[in-house]
């Protein structure tokens, strides 16, 4: 599934339809080059899920963890300044992707072997002229 991201505006709209289309996967990779908008995209996803934490990419922190309204967790990984995936083993990341609940991850690519089969790969992609495209596609 392809999803034109052409003006900021739309992106609560494209937020939505990920959350549709998405049916359950609690695992979310998310991909593209720095500053195609992946941290802007999950916090829009946030937003649409009631999320009422404040929102920004855990660059530092490597794993944010959000609340909705109901006190459901979800976890937020960037993954992009570790070195060998043995650092996100010692914070426990196996832990929070068999946890059950959402998994929004960007950087996935440095970890590759942690990354459970089962996933939503959601790429962004700039065209010619860059607008964002975003890719869905389920793994089993």
């Amino acid at each position: 599934m392809q999803l034109d991201l052409s003006y900021l505006k739309d992106i609560d709209s494209v937020a939505n339809e990920i959350i549709k289309y998405a049916e359950g996967e609690t695992i979310w990779l998310f991909e593209g080059e720095m500053g195609a908008g992946k941290t802007t995209l999950i916090k829009a996803i946030c937003r649409q899920l009631g999320i009422v934490d404040e929102t920004s990419s855990p660059t530092f922190a490597l794993v944010n963890v959000y609340e909705n309204q109901s006190g459901d967790e979800f976890y937020h990984f960037d993954f992009y300044r570790i070195e060998n995936e043995i650092e996100a083993v010692d914070i426990g990341a196996d832990e929070y992707f068999y946890s059950g609940r959402l998994c929004f991850i960007e950087w996935w690519e440095r970890i590759p072997s942690l990354i459970p089969a089962k996933n939503l790969k959601i790429s962004i992609n700039l065209d010619n002229e860059r607008n964002r495209i975003v890719s869905l596609s389920k793994h089993e």
